[in-house]
C-alpha cells in the first residue's frame, strides 16, 4: 500500500513516517510542491495531508487534485478545533481526518479503515508449507486453526527470506536490509528474532550455517 504523507513538522513527520514504514510504503514530503511532484511521477493508494504546510495548504492541494479527477482517498491532519476547517477539508474531497496530537495507532486504524472502505488491494496470502499460511497485511501466520502474530521486524525478516529462498544470507545482509543505519541491532538481537520466527514457521524452514548465515528452505 503506497501512501503519500505531507507533513512539514520535521519531528512529527519523521516519527509518523518511521512508524508507518513498518507496515506500508511511505513517501514523506514537507510541502505542496514536493507532494505535487510525487503525484505527477506515480500513483498512490492514499494521501495523508496536513492542512498547514508551506505553499498551498493541504485542503487547497486536495481541491486541485480533485479538479483533475484524481479520486485517491485522502485523510486530513489538522490542529484546528474549528469545524469550518473540517468542512473545508470534506468539501475539498477528504474522506477522513485526524486531529493533532494523535496516537500513531489511531492513525494506523484510520488507514486500515480506508483500505477496507475503498477496497484498496491487499497483499495475497503466502503458502509457506502445507497448512502454514502467511497473511502479510495482518502480520499473522496461520497453522491450521492456530494463528500466530509477527512483530514488524519479524515480518520484514520473513519477507526477506521468502524473497531469497535457498540462498545463504549473512547476518550482515539481513541487518543492512531490515534496520535503519542509526538503529542497527546486535547479533544477539538478530538471533532472538530468528529464534521467534522458527517457533512460528518451524525449525526446519530456517537453517543456520554457523559463522556464515541463514538459509530459508
Amino acid at each position: 500500500m503506497k501512501i503519500l504523507l505531507m507533513e512539514d513538522d520535521p519531528v512529527l513527520g519523521d516519527i509518523v513516517s518511521t512508524y508507518l514504514r513498518e507496515y506500508y510504503e511511505i513517501s514523506h514530503v514537507f510541502d505542496s510542491k514536493e507532494a505535487q511532484g510525487c503525484i505527477d511521477e506515480g500513483r498512490y493508494d492514499l494521501f495523508i495531508f496536513d492542512i498547514n504546510v508551506p505553499g498551498k495548504s493541504g485542503v487547497e492541494l486536495l481541491e486541485e487534485i480533485r479538479f483533475f479527477n484524481d479520486t485517491t482517498p485522502a485523510i486530513i491532519i489538522t490542529a484546528y478545533d474549528d469545524t469550518k476547517y473540517l468542512k473545508a477539508a470534506f468539501d475539498a474531497g477528504a474522506h477522513d481526518y485526524i486531529r493533532k496530537p494523535f496516537e500513531l495507532e489511531e492513525l494506523k486504524l484510520r488507514i486500515e479503515k480506508s483500505r477496507v472502505l475503498f477496497h484498496i488491494e491487499q497483499d495475497a496470502p503466502i503458502v509457506l508449507d502445507e497448512g502454514l499460511i502467511y497473511y502479510p497485511d495482518k502480520l499473522i501466520v496461520s497453522n491450521k486453526d492456530k494463528e500466530m502474530s509477527l512483530c514488524p521486524k519479524e515480518k520484514k525478516i520473513l519477507e526477506y527470506f521468502i524473497a531469497h529462498p535457498k540462498r545463504l544470507i549473512s547476518s550482515e545482509e539481513l541487518i543492512q536490509n531490515i534496520w535503519e543505519f542509526d538503529s542497527l541491532p546486535s547479533d544477539a538481537t538478530l538471533r532472538s528474532y530468528i529464534r521467534k520466527l522458527r517457533q512460528i514457521i518451524g525449525n526446519n524452514k530456517i537453517t543456520t550455517q554457523r559463522g556464515v548465515g541463514y538459509r530459508y528452505e
